[in-house]
């Protein structure tokens, strides 16, 4: 399931390419059809992420709710007038783009340089991309929303519901609402007895922040997984630091890297790591490897359903 960047990201591609347009919107899948005629033509306002959740707002005062859950993917792609490919619930074009603008191929660079992408845990599928396509006089580009958990029409009303259900995003940190969440999450932490790792991936608490973020804020700060949240609570502050600054950097460059420059493959002389998730870390999917720091084995288990990963060395 992507983490809370992979959809701020999305949010901000999604206005540089269509906010303050009209647009033509509609379902080729045909499950949204009905809702997707409502707001057919009118201008989208904004798009924002709140943790996992993105909200596309219309001027019709009409909000798309979507959350990708663990295979959706909601690209931005080379516009072309006939149906796009696959089972797409929503698609999104600027209607100044029907009067037939050149569909465009993206290069390698392009791809290499816009793409954000993240897959489940311990998984082959469970795959979410954004391809950036940057719009110019003579480039269109559409988004295609594709097997997302959830895809709805809501009223303001409905979004502040929604978003009241959720804890403080370390992505907003200078949010009025968030702040205030935030010390309302930092309340009910001093008064938890759940592990700090179970809380990390608690929604309701810090939203947006999913397993890769969790295993590698533990990890940076040296906290046992298994502390529980009232003792965690004294460092509060420095986890919610560490998950702002972290997260940022992933929303910006559209990958997670964890380790410190210390720890990179130039200053060690190690090999880039491999893997499909891209970007360096300290322990996430580095079971039974030595530890960045101290040498010993990483550790995994399965905790409430999710991959743990830690040192217990470094995480005593």
């Amino acid at each position: 399931m992507p983490e809370g960047h992979v959809i701020h990201r999305l949010a901000r591609h999604l206005n540089q390419n269509f906010g303050g347009q009209v647009m033509r919107v509609s379902s080729p899948q045909g499950r949204f059809a009905a809702e997707a005629a409502l707001i057919d033509g009118t201008q989208l306002c904004q798009a924002r992420a709140w943790g996992k959740h993105l909200f596309l707002e219309f001027g019709s005062k009409r909000i798309v709710h979507i959350h990708l859950g663990l295979i959706g993917s909601f690209r931005i792609e080379p516009y072309q007038s006939d149906t796009p490919w696959g089972q797409v619930r929503l698609h999104l074009h600027r209607a100044i783009d029907d009067g037939g603008a050149d569909a465009y191929a993206l290069s390698n660079t392009d791809r290499q340089a816009g793409s954000v992408k993240t897959q489940s845990t311990g998984t082959a599928g469970g795959a979410a991309m954004l391809d950036n396509a940057a719009q110019s006089d003579n480039q269109a580009v559409a988004a295609n929303l594709r097997g997302p958990q959830w895809c709805r029409l809501i009223t303001e009303a409905e979004m502040d519901i929604e978003i009241g259900k959720l804890g403080a995003d370390p992505l907003r940190p200078t949010d009025p609402l968030n702040l205030e969440l935030k010390e309302e999450v930092f309340r009910r932490l001093t008064r938890s007895r759940r592990s700090i790792s179970s809380l990390l991936m608690d929604q309701k608490f810090f939203a947006g922040v999913g397993n890769i973020y969790r295993a590698e804020v533990l990890f940076r700060l040296g906290i046992n997984p298994e502390t529980r949240g009232d003792v965690a609570s004294e460092r509060k502050e420095e986890i919610w630091e560490d998950l702002v600054e972290l997260m940022a950097y992933g929303e910006q460059h559209g990958r997670i890297d964890t380790v410190r420059q210390e720890h990179s493959p130039e200053a060690m002389e190690r090999a880039p790591r491999e893997d499909d998730h891209g970007g360096e870390v300290y322990v996430y999917r580095r079971a039974g490897q030595p530890c960045l720091v101290c040498g010993d084995g990483v550790q995994h288990a399965v905790v409430e359903g999710r991959n743990l990963f830690w040192c217990p060395t470094c995480q005593r």
